[in-house]
């Protein structure tokens, strides 16, 4: 065919990650964030490849400590869907720890009608147990950030840092901006509007978990 078209693209694992990342610090200002909080913003922006996510993250200057010294003491990280808990890298984790994803447990459905609220909101409830020093990750539903940020009002209790990025239209920029508020102390780390999302809090996560690299992402330390 010899009007075939051809393409021309990098095929080196290494260097479309040096590349990517020399993008992201070329054009995003990293230099507002501390060092630990920087290299986690990176990782959210090349998940979400918007450079322009910098502008609308808000997050509290402990929250990679705090999240990260959870896990290694062994705390769980509380997902409100499967996408989550089905992103984050177990390998990453430091001590094994329990991913947890209550949206297909049997009774959820009926525990939603009864509390008049989304599966997602009522998975909350579950939580309940495990919540004190746990690590939460919230990529989808803005009623689950909402219903968490109830119950540490109405028990006391109080996850040790709080990946808050739901996303969508109704409710998500409501949540963000309720969780960069809270009067209870808690840790976190959102990107504040209508952005967000599974993959975002993903990558948020899995850089929290663990400071050592793959091979690729250890030539281009974020």
């Amino acid at each position: 065919m010899p009007d075939a078209p051809s393409y021309d693209y990098l095929t080196d694992g290494a260097a479309i990650y040096a590349e990517s990342f020399r993008l992201i610090r070329e054009e995003s200002d990293l230099g507002r964030f501390p060092d630990d909080v920087a290299k986690v913003v990176a990782r959210m922006i090349h998940a979400a490849a918007q450079t322009n996510l910098v502008e609308d993250i808000a997050w509290t200057p402990g929250v990679v400590t705090a999240a990260r010294a959870a896990l290694v003491a062994g705390a769980p990280i509380l997902c409100d869907s499967s996408m989550v808990a089905t992103g984050i890298i177990r390998s990453r984790l430091p001590r094994d720890n329990d991913v947890i994803c209550h949206l297909g447990t049997p009774g959820l459905a009926e525990l939603a009608d009864e509390l008049g609220t989304t599966k997602t909101a009522a998975a909350v409830e579950w939580w309940k147990p495990r919540l004190e020093g746990a690590v939460v990750a919230i990529g989808n539903a803005p009623t689950s950030l909402f219903r968490l940020l109830e119950v540490v009002r109405d028990t006391g209790l109080k996850p040790a840092a709080v990946v808050g990025i739901p996303v969508g239209f109704v409710g998500a920029a409501e949540s963000k901006a309720a969780l960069a508020k809270n009067p209870f102390g808690l840790d976190f780390i959102t990107v504040l509007g209508r952005r967000g999302g599974s993959a975002i809090a993903v990558a948020a996560v899995n850089a929290i978990a663990s400071t050592a690299e793959t091979t690729n992402e250890a030539r281009v330390d974020a």
